[in-house]
Order: structure tokens, then sequence, then C-alpha cells
């Protein structure tokens, strides 16, 4: 079983491409679904905003999976505390941000903890946010709030950040089921942009176009589940466009401009030389905002006697306290290698935009082993200044071996 706190739904790299299908057991005819070895989404999400046990579903479910050789992670998406089974693999622990009342932001909850806490099932703590999606949908009419208008985008993005101050894990934004229109791409740009949960959207989508506009404005997780009640021979082509899209390498893209790079990664060698001073292997980092370096770095884990203290990690931590935030998204980050998977993850958590760097690490460098940890609409330029950068690597490692 997968570890869903911290492996699936806690956002291990930024940018993959998850889709969940969502079923209703009072909607959901098990026997319509095509699920089989090459027609299958990352997770099924189980539940509603009416019913109850869903024990028998779930077990039918499980069933039907073992016959297909899956060991997808069946995650409950609970209407209301009579929901929770102890057959699932984890439970989205919702809190209805979006409303105000109390039935469905917390007491339902407690309704339901003492169960979920005896059990073994993994709990992901989440904020459930209703956004007008042109119908009343039945979680309207059976917690008696109204969604958040879509044109008020600052509330939205005010109540996403308050559910990240309040420790929840992941962000569910719902336009409800039958949506007439989406969450907009506008709206997840900017609770991307504000937020670092795991980012689920769902309602109103129909098409891969559409499952794709959401990806690409930042969405982790799009829930897809009254189209394919509908149409449920949709799945395949659904997941066939994500294998497709996950399958692209990541892109590199020509030196925007060559004389600004090379003088930025010039400074970034004069970085990765005081590294060699110090008997440290000599790579060396700026970053740069509005063509003004905000961070330097270089590597000191010897001297520090810290196996994170790279040269990324220190002008990341360095730019953060010139700008007073921990989000990047304006910079541009220049190494003189390429970073490894610890730094990659930290650039994408930092949310930094463009990454320009010298010298390839094939054995150990991202693109090897982490080509989507960076932010999704990241670019990279590689091979600025290479031979000077891998220069300065051999010079050290030569010392090393005389």
């Amino acid at each position: 079983m997968d570890e869903i706190n911290h492996n699936i739904l806690y956002r291990p790299s930024l940018g993959d491409k998850k889709l969940a299908l969502l079923l209703d057991p009072e909607k959901a005819d098990l026997n319509a679904l095509p699920l089989s070895p090459d027609c299958l989404p990352d997770y099924i999400f189980v539940g509603g905003s009416t019913g109850g046990d869903t024990t028998p579903f779930v077990r039918a479910l499980r069933e039907k999976l073992s016959i297909v050789n899956s060991q997808l992670s069946i995650i409950l998406f609970p209407g209301s505390a009579a929901q929770f089974t102890p057959e699932a693999d984890a439970i989205l622990y919702l809190s209805l941000l979006s409303g105000d009342n109390p039935e469905y932001l917390v007491s339902q909850q407690i309704k339901s903890a003492r169960r979920i806490h005896a059990s073994s099932v993994e709990v992901v703590p989440t904020a459930y946010i209703l956004i007008d999606g042109g119908v009343e949908t039945s979680t309207m009419r059976v917690t008696g709030t109204k969604p958040l208008n879509p044109s008020d985008l600052q509330t939205i993005i005010d109540t996403c950040i308050a559910a990240e101050l309040m420790g929840k894990q992941a962000i569910y934004l719902e336009a409800g089921s039958g949506a007439k229109t989406p969450v907009s791409p506008d709206i997840i740009r900017e609770v991307r942009k504000n937020t670092s949960l795991t980012l689920i959207v769902g309602g109103g989508i129909r098409t891969p176009e559409a499952m794709n506009a959401a990806y690409s404005a930042g969405t982790d997780i799009v829930v897809i589940g009254n189209h394919f009640e509908s149409h449920p021979e949709d799945l395949k082509s659904f997941c066939r466009n994500i294998e497709i899209s996950k399958s692209r390498d990541i892109v590199i893209s020509e030196s925007r401009n060559i004389e600004t790079d090379e003088r930025f990664m010039r400074l970034a060698l004069s970085e990765a030389q005081k590294a060699l001073a110090a008997d440290e292997i000599p790579i060396g980092c700026v970053i740069v905002s509005n063509n003004q370096i905000i961070g330097r770095g270089h590597n000191l884990t010897e001297t520090l006697a810290d196996v994170t203290a790279h040269a990324e990690i220190q002008a990341i931590t360095a730019a953060s306290q010139t700008l007073g935030g921990k989000y990047l998204p304006d910079a541009t980050l220049y190494v003189t290698v390429e970073p490894c998977v610890m730094c990659a993850g930290a650039i994408g958590w930092a949310q930094i935009k463009r990454i320009v760097y010298g010298a390839p690490d094939p054995k150990r460098g991202f693109a090897t082993y982490a080509p989507r940890a960076f932010h999704p609409k990241a670019t990279v330029t590689a091979g600025v200044l290479e031979e000077e950068c891998r220069a300065l690597m051999q010079e050290f490692f030569k010392k090393k071996r005389s």
C-alpha cells in the first residue's frame, strides 16, 4: 500500500500529474467501469454528499481491482461521518472552509474521529473549498452553505492561505458535481502561487483539454466523477492523455540572453572559487531578481559538517531572507553544476521559475533522477560557461587524487 500522507498526496514532486476517479456508491456501476491494466487512474476517491456506509462498496471495488491486478489506493471522500470505513487506504479528512456551518467545519470530524483513530487508514487533513460552478450542488443543499464567488479571487486566496496556516496538507477546490464551469485556470494559478499544499481540483471537467488546463495552471490532482458516470468509455482517453504528458522530457531551453546569463554565471563561478579555496567541492550559486543578486552561496558541506549545505541551499536561504518570504517565483537561479535531487527539490519548493546551470552532472543531477522536481512552469537553460565550470571541478578532483 502506498504511504498517503508523505508519498502520494503530500506533493512528492511539483508538477507531477495525477488523476483521481471519483465514485459515488449510490450512483456508480462498477460493472460499467472499463478498468484494465492500461486504463487506470492514479487514485480512486469514494464518497458523496449523501449516503451512508461505504464498506460494501469499497469491498466490491477492491475485488474488481484485484481482477485487473491493481493495487490502486482507495481514498475516502466523505460527505459525513457515516461514510467512513476502515476498508479504505486513506481518507481526505475534509473541513468545509468555504462555508460557515460548524457541522461541516468540525462536528462531523469529531463524530468520526474515534473510529478513524482506531483504524490503520491514512489521514490527509484537507480544506474543502466550494467555488460557484453555475449550478446548485448537493454539497450546497446538504450543508446549507454557499460557494465562493469565482470573481472574488482575494477571498479564495485568503481561504487557501488560512488552510495552510491551519496545518492542512491538501486543498480541494471544487466546482461541484455537474458544474457548468470548472474552477478557472486563473484561480488555480493564484492559489498555486500563494500556497505550497497539494492542490486537488474537481467539478465540471469533461475533456482532456480542460484537465490539461488545470494541470498547466498548477493542479496536482484532477478529480473526475460525474462525467465518467455518464461516459465510462472516456476513462481510457483521459488516462492515456496523462501518460503521454508524463513521458515528455523536461524542457531545456536556449539561453534567453547569453550576455546576461554569462555575466551572472561568472559571479556564480566566483562563489565556486570561494568553495575551492576552502577545500570544498567548487560549486557556486547566485539568485537574481530584477537583474539584481538577492542571494549568493557556495558549497559548505565540509566547513559546516552538514550534507545539506550545498550552494543552492545557501543561496535560496539568503534570497528568502533578502525578500522576507519563502517563495521566489520571479527569480532566476544560476549554479555552476547541474543541481542534485535534494537541491532540485528545494528549488521547486521555492517556486523558482528559471534555472541556469553550467556543467552537467549525469551521475547525481536532477535530470536523471528528479526531472519533475521543479515548478511546473520552470524552464532550464543548460551549458552556460560549461567548460569553465567543468574545469574548476576537474581541478579540484585532480588535486584530491594527487
